[in-house]
């Protein structure tokens, strides 16, 4: 079934498109995000809506901020312009996928968005393999510790859930690597917690180490302790459906990445590759006891050499082109203070 979403942008629900004052003609990109926008929608679908909008003048002159709108009923974020520039910068593919829509998957757009997707190009470069690379690691661990939790005994659950943070501290470890004295040891022992064989207990020996970067070691290995605890009572039905939908965006990060690095283009809809996502979401790569099949991991062990592949061989600059992206922005908000392009 056809939806119009033009139709439903106009409807009441929607009057704060037009009403609130960051917004209204000031938008210059609305369109879809989320399922619809690459195309794996199904029946359970929710309609998200992506946008970024003009900063006001007040905003880079005066002494007010702006970052982004929120709708939390319509599951509506539209993003002030220089927050934007910042998250593309980085290829943030939350908002490096507003680039990529269908024509006809803008509801809005100004000159002035047209613009921004004109110019692409001067935001792209190999940060996306970190970017896209870290967004696929946590939807596999998510998709991993979900499987832990369900199918393994308690004691080798916990060795998962110490490969997960021992998986999660590299980047701590690469930082600060010969930098500071001591560090910590993370190891499994028998248990204190008499609700467990076993159990992950931390030997921690640093000197001189900044007290804000400690902290975040610790929130590192704590949300990932905390993703196995929250479950609660499962629904399995529910939980295989996440988890399916789960595994289908882990393949189309992959994806996504691939047409970055190897054709420099953001490619959203994924029109060609709709039978292998829906295939993922649709469970035919779960097994009944709610693990994934090995072409599963097969077809995931291919895409991460293609992207090792596309990384080595990319012609994209190190970083992005800072130089127009400077007058781009420059551009943008001196229309948004005199009302003049230059």
């Amino acid at each position: 079934m056809d939806i119009d979403f033009k139709k439903i942008m106009n409807s009441e629900e929607y009057d704060f498109l037009r009403t609130n004052e960051r917004l209204g003609n000031r938008i210059m990109l609305l369109g879809l995000g989320g399922s619809y926008a690459y195309g794996t929608n199904n029946d359970n679908s929710d309609i998200d809506f992506r946008g970024v909008t003009l900063q006001m003048s007040s905003d880079l002159l005066g002494l007010t901020e702006f970052e982004q709108y929120e709708d939390d009923k319509t599951d509506t974020v539209i993003y002030g312009f220089n927050k934007l520039v910042k998250l593309l910068l980085e290829c943030n593919p939350n908002t490096c996928e507003m680039l990529g829509l269908d024509e006809d998957q803008y509801l809005i757009k100004s000159e002035l968005g047209q613009e921004l997707i004109d110019n692409t190009h001067i935001f792209l470069s190999k940060r996306a393999i970190k970017s896209f690379g870290g967004y696929a690691d946590s939807q596999l661990r998510r998709l991993q510790n979900a499987i832990a939790r369900d199918t393994l005994a308690q004691s080798d659950r916990e060795k998962h859930i110490l490969k997960s943070v021992m998986h999660a501290l590299d980047d701590v470890n690469r930082r600060y690597y010969g930098k500071t004295d001591g560090g910590l040891k993370l190891y499994i022992d028998k248990a204190q917690n008499p609700e467990l064989d076993t159990e992950i207990f931390v030997d921690a020996n640093y000197k001189h180490f900044p007290l804000r970067d400690y902290e975040d070691v610790w929130s590192v290995m704590r949300s990932v302790v905390r993703d196995y605890d929250k479950i609660g009572k499962r629904n399995k039905k529910k939980d295989n459906n996440h988890l399916n939908k789960h595994a289908m965006h882990l393949i189309r990060l992959f994806m996504m990445a691939i047409d970055i690095l190897e054709k420099g283009e953001i490619i959203t809809h994924r029109a060609h590759d709709l039978d292998t996502l829906l295939a993922i979401r649709r469970g035919d790569f779960m097994e009944a006891d709610g693990t994934f099949s090995a072409a599963f991991f097969e077809m995931l062990d291919e895409y991460e050499k293609k992207l090792d592949e596309a990384a080595a061989k990319t012609t994209l600059r190190d970083n992005p082109d800072m130089e127009n992206v400077e007058k781009f922005v420059e551009r943008i908000n001196r229309y948004v203070v005199t009302g003049e392009l230059k």
